[in-house]
């Protein structure tokens, strides 16, 4: 527990680092703890050592091991989301961040309508433009918040992006900034004010920081290297 304790600590104070050289108030960010691979019973460490925000990234996994959790505690889905696994996930998630069409929120909007709930979610946009990612382009991604804004079992918290793969601080800097213009410019554009930028990982989230990140998914620097 006093290792999970420790690492937390290290990411928060690496954030209030990075905010204040942003100018920034390190508040404004929080911190999802990606749980994925990691078992039930160093989740429920996680969340005795206080420890209150997890993100998974398969709807299978957080199935198995949600239920057996006890304590104050919530779940974020931050992997991509199949349409047939939007039943589970609304179940289990108090923000999914993984919505990349139009044919999946509705699913998800159907889903929660069924069980009563507003379900929380953010848009996923591939900023960095590689194929092997998922997410809208950026181009596209006003066209999928007037669709998700037309669900009214959901609603729509802001955007979610993956920093590109490379060492290049630059190239990650800049799709990092390209989320926070999109939401920026759409919530102008449709009148709106959604205020979450979910971005940064492990390996670059104070950059998020910097560029304006509202939510961080940090996985390995707290729970250590995945099973």
């Amino acid at each position: 527990m006093a290792e999970i304790q420790e690492a937390y600590r290290g990411v928060m104070d690496e954030i209030e680092t990075a905010a204040a050289r942003a100018g920034r108030n390190p508040e404004e960010v929080k911190i999802v703890a990606v749980s994925k691979t990691v078992s039930r019973e160093v989740l429920q460490e996680a969340i005795d050592a206080g420890i209150h925000l997890f993100g998974e990234n398969r709807v299978q996994e957080a199935a198995a091991k949600i239920p057996q959790l006890r304590g104050s505690f919530a779940f974020h889905l931050v992997g991509h989301l199949q349409s047939n696994k939007a039943k589970d996930a609304v179940r289990l998630f108090d923000m999914i961040h993984s919505i990349d069409k139009a044919s999946t929120a509705r699913k998800v909007d159907a889903e929660a309508g069924k069980i009563g709930k507003r379900q929380k979610i953010l848009v996923q946009v591939n900023t960095s433009g590689e194929a092997t990612k998922s997410g809208a382009a950026p181009e596209e991604t006003e066209a999928l918040c007037r669709e998700v804004l037309r669900c009214r079992n959901l609603e729509l918290c802001g955007l979610m992006t993956i920093g590109p793969l490379t060492d290049d601080d630059g190239a990650i800097r800049t799709s990092f900034r390209l989320l926070r213009q999109l939401r920026d410019a759409i919530n102008a554009s449709l009148g709106i004010s959604m205020k979450e930028l979910s971005m940064g990982m492990s390996s670059d989230f104070a950059i998020a920081v910097e560029e304006g990140a509202t939510m961080v998914r940090i996985g390995t620097r707290i729970f250590g290297a995945r099973a």
